[in-house]
């Protein structure tokens, strides 16, 4: 099978743009596709300062190593919540990429470790709040990509959520009518208050298969394996049903999300409270911390304050 761009063999098929690609077209094509998602959501200009989220998984370093290919000025944020061998492996993976991204573009790397800082790993703070662990870990992680995007002024936050992810989200919250989190799912999240960065996912419009042959394709050394406390995660059965559907029609996932975007933008266009309006009538500052909120107590201060045993006042 030859590249349909040039004369070279091609190495992937991506069936839902009846296109076979060799490996350096592929490569093109993924800076296109990220590039086209910057521009078009109007997420950063090329002068904006970035961090990046990382895990040491292939979304997230593959998202990093194409902004810096961009050039882009893009640095890191990795979050080590304690678990065990795998947080070990995923921590040596991102530093290992982050020192070769040090030496080619100056990026650097910054390090949260929750067993240090919040005195437990993601799996005991779970057990003392008796919380499910993927939420502990979800507000663990948001509280603090915000804070140090804020802390170190950043312009930006850019996490690797691909379309698989953003099209089985979407799936999960249609099926439960979620629609306080439909009003928020977008490839780019306005700074709508102070104490909020703006929040962005540059490879909205990659699958997790294309952004998978990218990494190889491209030598970035990953770790393989989910996280081993996603096991039973609902989101996984998604993305599984997702893919069948996939297979049975190529274009799916895009047809599904990109068609919600579009009727998003139509119906905010006739909406007249903006997303950014509403979060400026119900947040305020945590009367801990000062990040935004709901509730006069964040929902990270409320979970710290239960792992201490400190009495939470109900809100």
């Amino acid at each position: 099978m030859r590249c349909r761009k040039c004369p070279r063999r091609a190495v992937i098929n991506l069936a839902r743009h009846r296109l076979a690609l060799c490996p350096a077209c592929f490569t093109d094509f993924v800076h296109q596709q990220v590039a086209r998602a910057i521009k078009r959501e109007r997420m950063f200009g090329p002068q904006e300062r970035v961090l990046v989220a990382v895990s040491g998984g292939k979304d997230s370093l593959a998202l990093w190593a194409i902004l810096l290919k961009l050039g882009y000025r893009a640095d890191a944020l990795y979050v080590d919540l304690g678990i065990g061998e795998y947080s070990a492996r995923s921590y040596a993976k991102v530093q290992a990429f982050a020192e070769q991204a040090h030496r080619d573009a100056q990026a650097r790397l910054y390090v949260h470790r929750v067993p240090q800082k919040e005195g437990a790993g993601i799996r005991e703070l779970a057990i003392l709040t008796h919380r499910p662990t993927c939420s502990a870990c979800g507000t663990l992680k948001r509280y603090h990509f915000n804070r140090i995007a804020l802390e170190h002024h950043y312009d930006v936050l850019a996490t690797g959520h691909n379309l698989d992810d953003e099209a089985a989200r979407l799936l999960g919250n249609i099926l439960h009518w979620q629609t306080e989190y439909l009003d928020k799912q977008a490839p780019t999240l306005p700074a709508s208050v102070e104490g909020f960065a703006r929040k962005v996912k540059p490879l909205y419009r990659l699958t997790e298969r294309e952004i998978a042959a990218y990494a190889v394709i491209n030598r970035i050394d990953y770790v393989v394996e989910e996280c081993p406390m996603a096991k039973g995660s609902k989101l996984l059965l998604y993305k599984e049903i997702l893919n069948q559907l996939e297979t049975a029609q190529p274009g799916t996932k895009h047809r599904f999300y990109w068609g919600f975007l579009e009727k998003r933008a139509h119906l905010q266009g006739t909406n007249n409270l903006s997303m950014a309006e509403y979060d400026r009538q119900v947040l305020t500052p945590c009367t801990v911390c000062g990040q935004p909120t709901t509730a006069p107590i964040c929902t990270y201060c409320k979970l710290m304050d239960r792992a201490k045993g400190v009495p939470v006042k109900s809100s």
